[in-house]
């Protein structure tokens, strides 16, 4: 997907990308075009103005499979947004055995620091890999050191006046000798940029990493969150390691190293909590598993609980991490849900109120799994096309078979679970079983996937009248 700067997006525009990848749903590709595009217009008011206007959070209903989470997904793509997906039963009642709501906000503050850090290491890729040149030249040929002029304090009183010949002597051959290492370190960089050396083994030091994590698991802790480890880093030194790697690992390795040493990780801190305040994007997945139906016993208690838990962070708070607090104000949920057996009424009534817009997501047509297949740029034939291509195999689909498939998943579909476009993973997958597994016998092949070559290889599935067992 092209990336487009967020000020330049119109809400058609926003919808337009998506449809590269998204068949249908346009009432969720407005909603969230709108959405995105209030952020823009936020940010060109005066600040004061700013803390007034909250987003308009939004909640998406409707079956399996018909582009919830990738509606989410490729918006927060298309403008660079840190974006987490978190599932609502994972999370429990502060008191109950589970992870605290909080943990939603940590996570979504690990991918903007992730974030604004490749793209500072991105900014000093090439001086990081100058350094690291010179690095690997220091590892290969180390300069000489310097002997000392006087290595015995008493050689000052009993050299007799041989001292002077010896430093003298000391210069001239650490003078050669630096000049030989010079002569080796140019013919050796030349090498290098010619990459002629990449195979030969080199020994690196690296950061142990394990051994925090092994002492801690050792002592039964968990460092889910890093602030123990962090607060451990302060009081005790890196503990380094060395490895032996090839010189086209090294470089990479040391590339690495002395690209974190150019980024200032305090301007990186700061800069991806602000990122995350006004630009992050809360997916909210499966909201309906935790809607209690107004039951005061029994999982409904914990399941009320969480929705509590939830809601200051969504109508705004600020959380604590290793980084530094973080406010949830500016920040935009999408909550989803299937709500085949709750309904969006069943959740407490404040939470409700933090979800003003509500889209409902229509089950896909026959004519919907058809453009599927074909319109978006990551379609499935395309991606098995690519994949096969790799072992020489070429892979075609006629316009028949397209159609057939779609027919078929569509019915099976209609006659069992409706599991929406995530069908169609299984339906290809035994479409092309054989294929796949042969591939490498028939390097060099075409192999034209018809009507009649699905109607053969999917008979069992279009025959059986008993569907539920091909259910995933």
């Amino acid at each position: 997907m092209e990336y487009l700067p967020q000020e330049s997006l119109t809400p058609q525009q926003i919808v337009s990308e998506l449809d590269k990848y998204i068949i249908g749903q346009n009432d969720a590709k407005k909603s969230v075009a709108v959405a995105l595009r209030n952020r823009y217009r936020r940010s060109r008011l005066p600040k004061e103005a700013q803390e007034e206007i909250s987003p308009k959070n939004i909640i998406m209903i409707g079956p399996t499979g018909v582009g919830k989470t990738e509606i989410a997904r490729r918006l927060a793509k298309l403008v660079r947004a840190p974006f987490v997906k978190v599932e609502a039963t994972k999370f429990t009642e502060v008191g109950y055995v589970g992870r605290d709501v909080e943990s939603i906000v940590r996570d979504l503050v690990e991918v903007a620091i992730r974030m604004v850090n490749d793209a500072k290491i991105e900014g000093v890729e090439y001086q990081a890999e100058k350094l690291a040149e010179e690095r690997l030249l220091d590892i290969m040929a180390p300069y000489p050191k310097k002997k000392s002029a006087m290595p015995n304090p008493f050689e000052m009183f009993f050299n007799n006046g041989q001292n002077s010949n010896n430093t003298s002597a000391n210069n001239n051959t650490y003078d050669a000798d630096m000049q030989a290492i010079k002569d080796k370190r140019e013919i050796l960089k030349q090498k290098l940029r010619r990459q002629e050396l990449e195979e030969d083994m080199i020994e690196v030091e690296v950061e142990d990493t394990n051994a925090m994590n092994d002492m801690l698991a050792s002592m039964g802790m968990d460092d889910s969150n890093g602030n123990f480890s962090d607060m451990m880093g302060g009081f005790m030194p890196k503990k380094m390691k060395k490895r032996k790697v090839t010189v086209e690992q090294a470089r990479k390795i040391l590339a690495q190293q002395e690209a974190e040493k150019l980024v200032d990780f305090d301007e990186v801190k700061q800069e991806a909590i602000q990122l995350a305040e006004n630009h992050g994007i809360i997916f909210l997945d499966e909201i309906d598993k935790i809607a209690s139906k107004g039951s005061s016993h029994g999982p409904d208690v914990s399941r009320e609980g969480v929705q509590r838990d939830i809601l200051p962070i969504v109508e705004g708070s600020v959380v604590k991490t290793k980084y530094g607090n973080v406010r949830t104000d500016h920040m935009l949920f999408i909550a989803a849900g299937a709500f085949h057996v709750a309904k969006p009424t069943d959740l407490i009534p404040e939470l409700q109120g933090r979800f003003p817009v509500t889209v409902h997501l229509e089950s896909l047509t026959k004519s919907d799994l058809e453009r599927i297949l074909r319109e978006p740029g990551n379609a499935l034939p395309k991606q098995y096309a690519q994949l096969l291509k790799t072992e020489g195999v070429e892979l075609v689909f006629t316009d028949e078979a397209i159609t057939r498939l779609a027919s078929i998943t569509y019915d099976m579909n209609e006659q069992t679970e409706n599991l929406g476009a995530r069908r169609l993973h299984t339906i290809m997958e035994r479409l092309l079983a054989d294929i796949m597994f042969f591939a490498s016998d028939y390097q060099g092949q075409q192999f034209v996937i018809d009507e009649a070559y699905v109607n053969e290889k999917l008979s069992d599935m279009i025959d059986d009248r008993d569907l539920s067992k091909f259910m995933l």
